[in-house]
C-alpha cells in the first residue's frame, strides 16, 4: 500500500472517531463523562497527531497531542472527580 494512501486513510479514521464522539455528544447519544466518548477522542486525536508529524505541522501536532492527553486524563481520573 502506498504510504500516502495509508496516511490519508489514517487521517480519515482519526477524524471519523472524533466526529463520532462529537455528534454522539451533541445528539445526546453519548455522555462525555463515559469511557466510550473519551476513548474515541483519545484514539482519534492520537492518530491525527501521529499523522501531523510527517510532514511536521506544529499547530496540528500541539492540538492533537493535547487533545489526546486530556482525553486519556479523563479516562484515568478517579470516578469520584467526574461527578
Amino acid at each position: 500500500m502506498d504510504l500516502s494512501l495509508f496516511r490519508q486513510i489514517a487521517s480519515f479514521l482519526g477524524a471519523l472517531l472524533i466526529l463520532i464522539a462529537y455528534v454522539g455528544h451533541q445528539m445526546k447519544w453519548m455522555n462525555p463523562r463515559r469511557a466510550a466518548y473519551n476513548v474515541l477522542n483519545a484514539v482519534g486525536s492520537a492518530i491525527l497527531g501521529y499523522v501531523a508529524f510527517h510532514p511536521f505541522q506544529i499547530g496540528f501536532v500541539v492540538l492533537e497531542i493535547t487533545w489526546a492527553l486530556i482525553s486519556v486524563y479523563a479516562l484515568l481520573r478517579p470516578a469520584t472527580e467526574s461527578q
